[in-house]
């Protein structure tokens, strides 16, 4: 393996794509110190120095498996981005969890000892996300006319239902739910 400290990362990334081991050890050794110095940056950060430098690494895989040096990037360059954006996406992926509810995480053996189906914590801190979404649309982007349509058309009252009760045509509710419908597929979640 000394003979690849020689060599540059340019030489070492040809003969990665060639499966060669040596070369792939070689330069994960070269770039450790780089790791960790991108994860002592966030060494404040909830997550202990261990878990940044394991982020940071699987950062320097990624990289080193897409880098292109056709782009005009060195490798450092490239490296460096990768592994950094590794361990901010860790951090916030950590940062998500601490938000959800301690009572509705399901534990393994209430999910699947038990036999009870539920939500995953994951899937619903998503879920409780989407309609947070969802209601600052109704709110923000609806009037308060097309709110109050939209509220009588999802407790099941006809066009001709909403119209009596808020005193409009047919045509005006019609021309609400349009618009409402316009709005809210632009929404995503």
């Amino acid at each position: 393996m000394s003979d690849y400290s020689k060599k540059t990362d340019n030489e070492l990334l040809v003969e990665i794509k060639k499966n060669n081991n040596d070369a792939m050890d070689a330069l994960i050794v070269r770039y450790r110190t780089t790791v960790e110095a991108i994860a002592m940056k966030y060494i404040a950060s909830p997550l202990e120095k261990d878990d940044l430098v394991q982020e940071g690494m699987i950062g320097l895989l990624a990289a080193i498996k897409s880098y292109n040096s056709e782009k005009g990037t060195k490798f450092i360059t490239y490296a460096s981005r990768c592994i950094n954006n590794s361990v901010q996406t860790a951090l916030r992926k950590f940062s998500r969890m601490k938000d959800v509810p301690q009572n509705s995480i399901v534990t393994l053996e209430e999910d699947y000892f038990e036999n009870q189906v539920g939500l995953s914590a994951e899937d619903e801190y998503l879920a409780k996300e989407s309609v947070s979404t969802l209601t600052e649309v109704l709110y923000e982007g609806l009037s308060s006319f097309e709110n109050e349509v939209l509220r009588l058309y999802i407790v099941g009252c006809s066009y001709a239902e909403i119209a009596e009760k808020l005193g409009k045509n047919q045509k005006a509710i019609d021309n609400a739910i349009q618009r409402i419908r316009k709005k809210l597929d632009g929404v995503t979640f």
